[in-house]
């Protein structure tokens, strides 16, 4: 046993220099793919390599019915050195067989710890562990909500990422450790029938909270995984969510959600121009795919009922290719990973590979191959720059037609505002004094006292702020709103109205 592993060691030696090397020259793309410890890694590595992956993330179930056993050992251990041949990055998702089994006791979370520092000393050479898989979702981790309605998921999921970032850096200080795999969507809705959910915005808001009240001085992760699958699989890369899920042109958002969460501790979060003196935070699209009808004439090969909307062959390999040219142009994504290579045959599953069940080519497999040829994975566009936000997210208020201002009903005045956020509000209608800068300044403060007031909460779109039904004096006013990001109480915006007239009223 001895010589075996020392073989196998020597055998991927060379794996662990790459994963600890130097940074990329562009973005790494890959796939999200265990078929390649079915026996076949050899012809796995060599497809991989033929389309210019340079990635492959594979699943590593751990069983608390059998804590300390390393599901299909001998299986990995004959296809990483195939990886290394190759050059391509091997990523270990780790992640519990069942959603309630690290929510179940601190004795779990002993076992899983222990089971992580036996994976990596067993594998040195792989240096990247994603832990857990989308604990968003109550399909992976269970309970989301209390009997209350509190939020518990963010919590229980900090206290293991913790552990495991402390403890995977106590076998090599190498290693990355990438935390969460957001899935891109959640209802926050704990009294749901079904799929019991955090949205990923909130899911963030609420680690941060819980990595606050921990007290901990060293980071959680070194990099962020999140799963940009579209909102409905018809969409193009494109489309995103409405605030506060997110997709693929939202990623912004789940960068603003990091900072929001985590400015000012010890987790670093994403590069913003000037800031280069720290190690940065790094993201990681380890799941993306839309799903492809399968050809008539192959329909023998799948089996069960498809769930869902389907895309053609065509519009699929566009989809990819404009998948990897968007994502080569964002500094702050490190591997880009499609999900899978192969279909599943089972409908009810995922068919989104770049090859068919048979192994056949979809249009794909040669989009990305050519597209990897012609980019190496490097922003042929304008690169996307970043920069977190310091007040609410894309305000605005339409004040209507001021030279008409007049109560919209009787004695009662309003105006619509709205943010690419959710925010809450405070709203007055003051007597034209003060330069409108000045008034705005005043207002950030929380004075001066407005005549009307209202107050409330908009959740990213655009709704009527009512005013008291109350006559006002012939002179001039302005409207003014006072928004406070409900993520981040500090990202304050203050919108101030050109001043309007009330007339003396007609007798």
């Amino acid at each position: 046993m001895k010589t075996v592993r020392g073989l196998f060691l020597c055998a991927v030696a060379a794996l662990a220099c790459t994963a600890a090397g130097t940074a990329r020259g562009g973005l790494d793309v890959g796939v999200t793919e265990d078929t390649g410890k079915a026996g076949t890694g050899a012809a796995f590595f060599a497809t991989t390599r033929d389309l210019g992956l340079k990635m492959n993330r594979v699943s590593v179930n751990w069983d608390a019915k059998a804590p300390a056993t390393i599901p299909q050992l001998a299986q990995v251990q004959g296809w990483l050195p195939q990886a290394q041949a190759t050059g391509t990055r091997i990523v270990f998702a780790v992640t519990p067989v069942s959603a309630t089994d690290l929510a179940a006791s601190q004795a779990a979370r002993a076992q899983f710890i222990a089971f992580l520092v036996k994976l990596a000393k067993t594998f040195p050479a792989v240096k990247d562990y994603v832990i857990g898989n989308e604990p968003n979702v109550n399909r992976f981790w269970r309970p989301q909500f209390g009997p209350a309605g509190q939020a518990l998921a963010a919590a229980a999921y900090e206290a293991v990422l913790a552990d495991s970032y402390d403890a995977l850096k106590s076998v090599s200080p190498f290693i990355t450790v990438i935390g969460v795999g957001l899935s891109p969507r959640g209802n926050d809705n704990p009294n749901a029938a079904d799929n019991r959910s955090r949205s990923p915005v909130r899911f963030l808001r609420d680690l941060g909270r819980a990595y606050r009240a921990s007290g901990r001085v060293k980071p959680l992760m070194d990099e962020l995984a999140f799963h940009p699958y579209p909102a409905r699989n018809v969409d193009a890369p494109n489309v995103g969510y409405a605030w506060p899920n997110a997709g693929l042109p939202n990623l912004g958002r789940i960068k603003q959600a990091v900072w929001d969460a985590f400015n000012g501790t010890a987790q670093p979060t994403f590069a913003e121009p000037r800031k280069t003196f720290a190690r940065p935070m790094k993201l990681v699209l380890d799941e993306v795919g839309w799903q492809v009808a399968p050809l008539p004439a192959l329909a023998n090969l799948y089996f069960g009922k498809e769930t869902g909307p389907t895309i053609d062959e065509g519009t699929q390999a566009q989809y990819y290719r404009d998948t990897i040219t968007f994502t080569e142009c964002d500094p702050s994504v490190r591997m880009l990973s499609f999900f899978h290579l192969v279909d599943e045959r089972d409908l009810d599953r995922w068919q989104s590979g770049l090859e068919r069940a048979d192994g056949s080519h979809r249009p794909s497999y040669d989009a990305v191959k050519s597209t990897l040829a012609q980019t190496h994975g490097n922003c042929q566009g304008t690169p996307t720059r970043w920069r977190h936000a310091t007040s609410v997210v894309s305000p605005v208020a339409a004040w209507g037609n001021l030279r008409k201002a007049r109560p919209v009903s009787r004695k009662s005045w309003s105006f619509k505002a709205g943010a690419g956020e959710e925010f809450t509000y405070r709203a007055g209608i003051f007597k034209a004094g003060p330069k409108k800068g000045v008034l705005a300044r005043r207002l950030a403060k929380g004075r001066p006292k407005p005549l009307l007031s209202a107050k409330g909460k908009i959740k990213a779109k655009k709704r009527v702020v009512y005013f008291p039904r109350r006559r006002l004096k012939p002179g001039k006013y302005v409207y003014a709103i006072r928004m406070s990001a409900t993520m981040n109480p500090k990202r304050v915006s203050v919108l101030v109205s050109r001043p309007f007239r009330v007339a003396r009223a007609r007798r």
